[in-house]
């Protein structure tokens, strides 16, 4: 019988590449995570690891065992939280992965009123942009991952294996230095700032700001590049370029020196929030995805 505890030393190896750093990971010692191997082995009755110098290589059965991993974990915690919550054990734990712009604006709300309903309910908080969070997701690293795509995005299926909840549509507005001269028009079209030095935000919003200046007929200049949303609105502050950014991030950050203006034709992008089937019947994660769609609709 395969045991839960063995297979996350397992992927914790094939992780980190040695008994040593899994046991780091683990909180445990070197001898510790050998013997649970050796017991899994034993188990499944065929090596799962060749030491290869310093390093441990998976087998073809241990490629096998971590590429099953994942999901056998994330039902097993699934599994744990819906008992646990259903027996008034405990009310549960989840772990929330967001972009910057989402941690700053709808987060906050929503884990407050999350705690002001069930304080029980413990949430830990991790940043990371929508790739990464939706890998941290499907290796059972996270409970819900907070992300977005643009409207008319090539990837639209990237997340049919997943529970997807709509939060809202946010719309990109541009950013420009509050002496410029479209500061104070009522909408700029993107064609009229192609002249212009650029600023540019994540590598997700810089390559749709690319795709966004290409459709308008022009190439952007890009002079400076930061994920740092307050770097951006503090350059384009001091003078130094243009920008676009989505609605979210401007309320996240007092724009001095700068001044947004609509953009057209519009651009959005759809935030949303993600979790694996199984855990979307946990009750402290559906909690939490129904806390973040009241965010949004307050946002």
């Amino acid at each position: 019988m395969i045991e839960a505890r063995h297979l996350r030393v397992l992927r914790a190896v094939a992780t980190t590449g040695s008994f040593s750093a899994a046991g780091r990971e683990l909180g445990c010692t070197q001898p510790a995570v050998s013997q649970q191997m050796k017991a899994l082995e034993t188990s499944v009755g065929t090596p799962l690891l060749v030491r290869t110098g310093r390093e441990m290589r998976l087998t073809q059965a241990g490629e096998a065992l971590v590429r099953h991993a994942s999901g056998i974990l994330a039902g097993l915690t699934a599994a744990e939280e819906e008992v646990a919550a259903i027996a008034g054990l405990r009310a549960g734990r989840v772990r929330l992965v967001s972009f910057p712009s989402g941690s700053s604006t709808l987060v906050p709300t929503a884990l407050a009123a999350l705690r002001a309903a069930h304080p029980g309910t413990r949430v830990s908080l991790e940043e990371a942009e929508p790739h990464r969070s939706v890998e941290l997701l499907r290796d059972g690293d996270c409970d819900i991952a907070l992300a977005f795509r643009y409207e008319g995005a090539a990837d639209a299926g990237e997340w049919d294996d997943l529970v997807v909840r709509p939060l809202l549509s946010d719309r990109l507005v541009g950013l420009v230095p509050e002496r410029h001269r479209l500061a104070r028009a009522d909408s700029v079209a993107l064609g009229e700032l192609a002249d212009e030095s650029w600023i540019a935000g994540c590598p997700r919003c810089r390559r749709q700001l690319v795709q966004a200046c290409e459709s308008a007929g022009f190439t952007p200049r890009i002079d400076f590049a930061t994920d740092d949303y307050p770097a951006v609105v503090g350059l384009v502050g001091a003078g130094l370029g243009v920008a676009v950014l989505p609605r979210l991030a401007i309320e996240s950050v007092r724009p001095r020196g700068a001044r947004t203006v609509a953009l057209e034709p519009a651009v959005r992008r759809e935030i949303v929030a993600l979790t694996l089937p199984d855990l979307a019947r946990v009750p402290a994660v559906a909690a939490t995805l129904e806390q973040l769609g009241r965010a949004a609709r307050r946002a």
